[in-house]
């Protein structure tokens, strides 16, 4: 049976293997007072009920070694065989490691062809012209990844089929105030100048790992645009 309580230790460690505490998980039938005289019985001090569980509760042994590298025998391991005991379970100490502690090279990655050329992120690398460390991998590795978050970039429009912004693409998060709709795809000439705001939503929402030019900063975020330029003429 897995085991009710978790007793955790925030730690990098070296070595393996478990270790066994003065702390146990018990399950008795017969309420709190019951639970009481069961760990008087055997020396232990019952801290009270385990959450929100019914009939499981919290008993420490003083006289128990803190931790172990297996369980230690005494008048204390009898309460296993107590018919007062459904279950008892001594508890073992659970490593843990803060997941961002250290970065996974294959994390660091993508297969865009301007990946590499984003020197902004590529901080930490010996040839890289960053001179400010702007923690944009750390910020993943922790998860902010611009999920569930929705942009709108106010500029000349942008181009909602670009196989970089298409699938990260929110239409009621776009508008046209000169053509009143929903659609802020840009107003295309023969110079070329309405190109500043798809560049802005790549440089937020860009998709990842798709094997296209670049990488968004928040490249799980959904991305709209309002197009403010002046209407053809």
């Amino acid at each position: 049976m897995t085991a009710l309580l978790l007793v955790v230790v925030l730690a990098v460690v070296s070595g393996h293997g478990d270790f066994f505490t003065n702390h146990w998980a018990v399950r008795i039938n017969g309420g709190q007072q019951q639970a009481d005289r069961v760990a008087a019985k055997y020396g232990y001090m019952n801290y009270g009920q385990i959450g929100s569980l019914d009939d499981h509760y919290h008993f420490h042994h003083s006289r128990v070694v803190r931790r172990a590298a297996f369980p230690l025998k005494g008048p204390h391991s009898f309460i296993h065989m107590d018919p007062e005991v459904d279950w008892a379970q001594q508890q073992v100490v659970k490593i843990r490691v803060k997941r961002y502690a250290q970065r996974d090279p294959s994390f660091t990655y993508f297969n865009d062809p301007k990946w590499s050329n984003m020197w902004y992120i590529h901080c930490n690398d010996k040839n890289s012209r960053c001179h400010s460390e702007m923690n944009i991998m750390a910020a993943w590795q922790r998860g902010y990844t611009g999920k569930n978050v929705v942009v709108t970039i106010l500029d000349d429009g942008i181009e909602r089929n670009h196989p970089d912004l298409a699938q990260n693409y929110d239409h009621l998060a776009s508008y046209d105030v000169n053509g009143n709709d929903h659609d802020p795809t840009p107003r295309y000439d023969s110079r070329n100048e309405n190109i500043h705001g798809t560049r802005c939503a790549g440089e937020v929402a860009a998709v990842a790992n798709n094997s296209h030019c670049t990488v968004g900063i928040a490249y799980n975020a959904r991305i709209g645009g309002r197009l403010l330029s002046k209407p053809a003429k």
